[in-house]
């Protein structure tokens, strides 16, 4: 049964939830009527006027009905009880008296019911209202629990927001999969709390007890703000209490920004070994991205990728993405667009090596912004061949600068790597050069050219943890340098953040580099791992290779931390070097081309100094 009701440009579409909540409304209304007239005659019954109380009832229906069309609460926009429902409500009944309230006391001769009636009947209507909604929704609380008795029983850790909706949602949704059984928090002020009739068990200290005690198979991290250290604390506590560790996203990983239980993923090393989130000037960015011609080089490797797929948000006028990889260009097309035709003049086939089809790209776009993200970058085959990193760090670099300067660019972004401070290899050597002669232009050109250094990506190309945890899956062992190796990490969002963010905030001839908190030792990532692994797996020791730091770091020893823009992000000066000083580089033997790097990047040392 449906009854449909127009009002002006508003329809309402009753059907039964519908139409049953009005008539709840409506017996709301009578009953608050006859209450506020029991009251104000002392319940004096014989004191009242039946007609006029009917009268008034009526025109309270009525004016609750049109209400009810306005604010869409008969259509089951909401939740039954939730807040947004209660609001709709208020709006809805302060309508509903209002109206009544006008008629009775000035638009009619003769007042139907006593004022103080009025005045009282709306309050004890929307008790009434609100009563019913809430047993409605008692009810089903108290039903969906009787059928979750074979969920996967588990523990949130986090009685605050995140953990309350979680446990809400595990309740609310008849098909979770889970049935929280108690709550762990370090707060001692939440000590006796309940949420949803979930108790609070304990702190983390008694994580195994109540573990055992609760029969928990798994535990739910629902604390948004936990700490990368925290975090693995847990996790240890979790492996040694034999419960499987899950934790909710933060609300920027989905889609519609609300968490649920179903939302819950296994913990990955990214957050054991930390996010560090970029307040992104949004503002300042739109301002250089939006409606200009971008081009990326190296788009369709690791960073490049996402590079691009965070700058098509920002809406440019055109996106140029150049890579010498046609099949990487295919998928990160795929990756925008949802379809890869490969038809689009903003795929460009090229290699940064050719620097007269680098002129030829630049001339055909004539981009406004470059990002430069095409690189070699594994640091021991450019060890055993420096000669192909020069051609491609250095000389595609040149050739990427010279086109963007005959283009008038107004910005450019090299994107370079911590082993570029205080550099020891040859992949540093030739990244901290591209760094000098980009600021070299940035002296010379109108344009703001600026570079971004930033420490080991999770998820790239020939990242450690995926070589790790391909030695996992195929029984070990996992193979570590050095027991006391240590690494910045971060992950591939955050580290196109901050070049994007650089774009904005960086200015000619800087280094902008990321305070990626402290370094992380990679034996304790490979011990996790093995903790976590199925069977046995063996940790074997290699040595450090050639050119290898056992610490990087992200400044060098002559540059200051000046973190003037933002407190996550340091700009130190880059020193210029001439391109035509790279003549130096001209040499054929692989030694001779080392000792020529180092003089033009460390001045002052020599190749057996940064060897030792």
């Amino acid at each position: 049964m449906a009854i449909n009701m127009r009002g002006g440009d508003r329809e309402l579409r009753l059907r039964g939830p519908g139409m049953v909540l009005m008539a709840v409304d409506a017996l709301a209304w009578g009953g608050g009527i006859l209450a506020a007239m029991a009251l104000r005659f002392d319940f004096a019954f014989e004191a009242w006027s039946n007609g006029n109380l009917g009268v008034a009832i009526a025109l309270a229906v009525v004016f609750q009905m049109f209400g009810g069309v306005i604010f869409g609460l008969y259509r089951g926009r909401w939740r039954r009880g939730s807040l947004d429902e209660g609001l709709a409500l208020v709006q809805t009944m302060s309508v509903a008296a209002g109206g009544l309230f006008v008629l009775n006391n000035i638009l009619l001769d003769t007042r139907i019911v006593p004022t103080s009636v009025v005045l009282a009947s709306a309050p004890a209507a929307f008790c009434g209202a609100g009563a019913a909604r809430f047993v409605e929704r008692l009810v089903q609380f108290h039903r969906t629990r009787a059928g979750r008795g074979d969920g996967v029983p588990v523990l949130v850790f986090g009685a605050g927001d995140g953990g309350s909706r979680v446990v809400t949602s595990m309740h609310s949704d008849s098909e979770s999969r889970y049935r929280p059984i108690g709550l762990i928090d370090d707060d001692p002020a939440k000590r006796n709390l309940r949420v949803s009739g979930v108790p609070v068990l304990g702190n983390r200290d008694r994580l195994p007890a109540i573990a055992a005690e609760s029969g928990a198979e798994m535990l739910i991290v629902a604390a948004p703000s936990i700490s990368s250290d925290s975090l693995r604390d847990l996790s240890t506590r979790a492996l040694a209490a034999d419960l499987d560790l899950r934790i909710v996203p933060h609300v920027s990983e989905l889609i519609d920004g609300k968490v649920g239980a179903d939302d819950v993923r296994p913990l990955t090393e990214a957050d054991l070994l930390g996010r560090h989130q970029i307040d992104t000037d949004i503002a300042a960015i739109a301002d250089y991205i939006t409606g200009r011609r971008v081009l990326v080089t190296g788009a369709g490797g690791s960073i490049g990728s996402e590079l691009c797929r965070q700058l098509h948000r920002f809406g440019p006028e055109s996106l140029i993405m150049v890579d010498r990889d046609e099949s990487a260009l295919h998928a990160v097309q795929m990756a925008i667009e949802g379809r890869a035709l490969l038809e689009s003049e903003c795929l460009v086939v090229a290699d940064i090596r050719d620097g007269e089809r680098m002129k030829e790209v630049f001339a055909h776009h004539r981009p406004d912004v470059v990002f430069h993200t095409a690189a070699l970058k594994h640091l021991p085959l450019l060890e055993l061949h420096p000669a192909e990193a020069l051609k491609t760090n250095i000389h595609g670099t040149l050739n990427v600068l010279e086109a963007a300067a005959l283009s008038n660019v107004s910005r450019f972004v090299n994107i370079s790597t911590d082993k570029a401070a205080d550099p020891t290899s040859v992949l540093g050597y030739t990244k901290r050069i591209a760094e000098q002669v980009t600021s070299w232009y940035a002296a010379r050109e109108d344009g703001v050219y600026l570079s971004v250094r930033f420490g080991n990506v999770l998820g790239s190309r020939g990242s450690v943890l995926g070589a790790f945890e391909r030695q996992v899956l195929n029984g070990g062992p996992i193979t570590v340098t050095h027991p006391d190796v240590t690494r910045y990490f971060m992950t591939v969002t955050e580290a196109v953040q901050l070049v994007v963010q650089a774009g904005a905030v960086g200015l000619d001839g800087e280094a902008l580099v990321l305070d990626m908190g402290e370094p992380v030792k990679i034996v304790d990532v490979a011990r996790r791992l093995v903790a976590q692994a199925d069977r046995p797996i063996d940790i074997v020791f290699t040595g450090l290779r050639p050119g290898e730091k056992l610490h990087e770091v992200l400044l060098g020893q002559a540059e200051a931390d000046d973190r003037h823009a933002h407190p996550l992000i340091s700009h130190c000066r880059v020193p210029a070097q001439s391109p035509l000083g790279l003549s130096a580089l001209e040499v054929d033997d692989a030694d001779d081309l080392r000792v020529a790097m180092i003089s033009l990047c460390r001045p002052g040392l020599t190749a057996e100094s940064v060897t030792l």
